[in-house]
C-alpha cells in the first residue's frame, strides 16, 4: 500500500521532479482520451459535452465539498469517486471527466472536508515535496468505516436530488489507495442504492477479525465488486487476495479479485507508479463492472 517508505523512495529520485512532470502530463492526456478498440459500450456512448462544477452538501459531520461532472444532457447513473491520499486535484478531476464522457454523473469527494476544503496538493509530486503524508495523517485518522458510511449516505442522497442522475439505476463507487476500502464501506452503508464498487490498489481491505474490516462487511451490501490489486501490494500480503475472495463467496457477493501488472498507484496519471497499459486494462474492467450492474 502507499506508505511513507515508498514516498521517501519516490522523493529520493526514483522519478525526478522533471521526469515526473513529463510523465504526469502525458498520462493526463491519456486519461482524458476516449478508449479505442473493441469495447462497443465505450465507442457508442461517448458524451461529447460535459458540465462540471464544485459543489457542497450537508453531511452528518459538516459540509462536504466535491467536484461534480456529468454529461450535459440526460440522466445517468451516479458514481461516488473516492480519491487517493492526495485527495482532489487535476489528475482526479481528469479521471472523473473521462468517466463522465462515458455517460456517468461523477462526484469526486473531498474525504478531508472535516478539516480542510478544496485542493491541498496540485499533484502527487507536490504531495511528496510538501511532506503530505505527515500533513494528512490527522485528517485520515477520522476516516473510519462509520465516518465513511455517513459520508456515502449523504453523497447518495445528494446525487439522487440531481437532474443529471438517473435514480432508476444503481450508483457505483470507485476508490484509489486509501479510497479503496471506502468503496466497500460505502456499499455496506447504502446497499439499496450502491450496486457496484471498485477498489484500485486499495490498502486495508482485509483487517484481520475486525468486524469493520471491509471484507467482513460484504454481507451488509448488495453490490458487485472489482478489487484491482497492485502486484507489489500482493507480494507484501498475498493472503489478502484469497481472504477477500473467500469473504465475498461467503457473503454471496460477485467479486472479481485480481492482481494487475502494476505497482501501487499504477492507475493514477500523476503517480510515479503510473503504468499506462495496466491502467487502461483497469479502466476497461471498471466500465464493464458499471455496464453490467448500474
Amino acid at each position: 500500500m502507499c506508505d511513507e517508505a515508498k514516498l521517501k523512495q519516490w522523493a529520493a529520485g526514483v522519478v525526478s521532479r522533471r521526469d515526473f512532470g513529463v510523465l504526469a502530463s502525458a498520462a493526463t492526456v491519456m486519461a482524458c482520451a476516449p478508449m479505442e478498440g473493441g469495447d462497443d459500450y465505450a465507442a457508442d456512448n461517448v458524451a461529447r459535452d460535459l458540465v462540471e462544477s464544485m459543489v457542497s452538501f450537508d453531511t452528518a459531520d459538516g459540509t462536504m465539498d466535491a467536484f461534480f461532472v456529468h454529461p450535459a444532457d440526460g440522466a445517468h447513473p451516479g458514481v461516488i469517486f473516492w480519491p487517493d491520499i492526495a485527495s482532489i486535484r487535476e489528475s482526479k478531476r481528469n479521471m472523473a471527466r473521462r468517466l463522465a464522457g462515458q455517460g456517468y454523473a461523477v462526484l469526486v469527494m473531498n474525504p478531508y472536508y472535516r478539516d480542510v476544503a478544496g485542493e491541498q496538493f496540485a499533484d502527487f509530486a507536490g504531495f511528496i515535496e510538501a511532506g503530505g503524508f505527515q500533513k494528512v495523517r490527522p485528517w485520515r485518522g477520522k476516516l473510519d468505516a462509520d465516518a465513511v458510511g455517513r459520508d456515502a449516505a449523504a453523497a447518495v442522497a445528494w446525487l439522487d436530488q440531481q437532474d443529471a442522475v438517473d435514480t432508476a439505476r444503481g450508483i457505483g463507487t470507485q476508490g484509489y489507495c486509501m479510497g479503496g476500502p471506502f468503496t466497500v464501506w460505502s456499499s455496506a452503508a447504502v446497499p439499496a442504492r450502491i450496486k457496484a464498487a471498485a477498489s484500485f490498489h486499495g490498502g486495508g481491505l482485509v483487517r484481520g477479525d475486525d468486524p469493520k474490516s471491509p471484507h467482513n462487511m460484504l454481507d451488509q451490501a448488495s453490490a458487485s465488486y472489482l478489487i484491482a490489486i497492485a502486484r507489489d501490494d500482493h507480494a507484501e500480503n498475498p493472503e489478502a487476495k484469497l481472504r477477500f475472495a473467500e469473504a465475498a463467496g461467503r457473503a454471496a457477493r460477485p467479486a472479481n479479485v485480481d492482481v494487475y501488472d502494476g505497482d501501487h498507484g499504477w492507475t493514477v496519471p500523476d503517480s510515479p507508479a503510473y503504468a499506462e497499459a495496466a491502467a487502461e486494462q483497469a479502466y476497461a474492467d471498471l466500465l464493464k463492472l458499471y455496464r453490467e450492474n448500474l
